[in-house]
């Protein structure tokens, strides 16, 4: 009778043993977010979801995109540092993740202590565009007539601290030029004021302003990246059209609350590298207007650290501020 009741406490334990092993160690085993910071409908938004599906693919649970729009990027952020580090809260960040500390004066979070990295996905750039029926027709033209004119030509942005604006300002401060900056509350609002010709220029992200470049409505004078975009290889980078140095890209990645466990970060990174190899996956990026940023969970909290270091030193110069 000892015996069979001796055995009996081995099983249940052995049972229960195994149960917290798999209940520890099965990840995921429920619904995953992705909390995106931008509305349905907009390039973010479109590589999110393809984002989410190949992750649900490959991790055997439906990821799921929930868009939290405003502030830039800040509400969805603040929502996702505030949730449990498990792996089921997850956050596509962009650039605008390494520039709002240095925009909102009393961000309610850190953008870089109150989050683990888990990977880049992509980067691309944004474009300079000119009315098709302007006088100026490369970058040396364009530095030119704003140094004779100084404080006259104009150009457009989607809002104050966007990936738009400071691409104009950055352009700005290398060119040691002073333009007017005339702020629209959207790309979709300020592009029809450039086509028309009341605003000089603009420096949209290349998926708004390719569109409207074939159509012939603009005329492209050089992308922002260090390197010529898959999706516009006509089109010369600016550092190679008279301005050196010059490299601006807006990215985008994944991050998770801080405190992510070790294992849980390197299993999203896994399936992250897996998605971005995926031939169909790549193709729907460059039909984006982007590139690939495949890489490990180290290379990306590297970058969001010095590119939020990078965009200190230019806001804080050009007194740059939302609030």
């Amino acid at each position: 009778m000892r015996i069979k009741i001796f055995l009996l406490f081995l099983s249940c334990s052995f049972s229960i043993g195994s149960s917290f092993a798999d209940t520890k160690t099965a990840y995921p085993n429920k619904p995953i977010h992705l909390i995106v910071g931008f509305s349905p409908g907009g390039s973010a938004d479109t590589v999110g979801r393809a984002l989410a599906e190949g992750l649900s693919t490959r991790l055997g649970q439906p990821v799921i995109v929930e868009n939290k729009a405003g502030a830039n990027g800040n509400i969805a952020a603040e929502l996702v540092a505030r949730s449990a580090p498990d792996g089921y809260t997850l956050y596509f960040p962009s650039i605008g993740h390494a520039v709002n500390a240095s925009l909102y004066k009393n961000l309610p979070y850190d953008p870089i202590k109150d989050f683990t990295a888990v990977g880049g996905v992509f980067s691309a750039p944004n474009i300079l565009v000119v009315p098709v029926n302007s006088s100026y027709k490369s970058v040396p033209e364009l530095i030119a007539a704003a140094k004779a004119n100084p404080g006259k030509l104009t150009f457009a942005s989607s809002g104050s601290g966007t990936s738009v604006h400071l691409s104009a300002v950055l352009f700005e401060k290398m060119a040691k030029i002073d333009m007017i900056h005339i702020p629209y509350k959207g790309t979709g609002s300020a592009m029809p004021d450039v086509i028309s010709g009341q605003v000089d220029m603009s420096f949209p992200n290349l998926p708004s302003g390719w569109p409207q470049v074939k159509a012939g409505n603009l005329r492209a004078l050089g992308v922002t990246t260090a390197k010529r975009s898959a999706a516009a290889p006509s089109v010369p980078t600016i550092a190679e059209s008279g301005l050196p140095g010059y490299d601006m890209a807006t990215w985008y990645g994944v991050v998770a609350p801080a405190n992510l466990p070790i294992d849980i970060r390197n299993r999203l990174n896994k399936e992250l590298q897996s998605i971005l190899a995926d031939p169909k996956f790549k193709d729907k990026l460059i039909a984006q207007g982007a590139d690939p940023m495949p890489g490990t969970p180290e290379q990306f909290s590297a970058l969001i650290k010095s590119e939020t270091e990078k965009w200190r030193k230019l806001i804080a110069q050009s007194n740059i501020t939302v609030d």
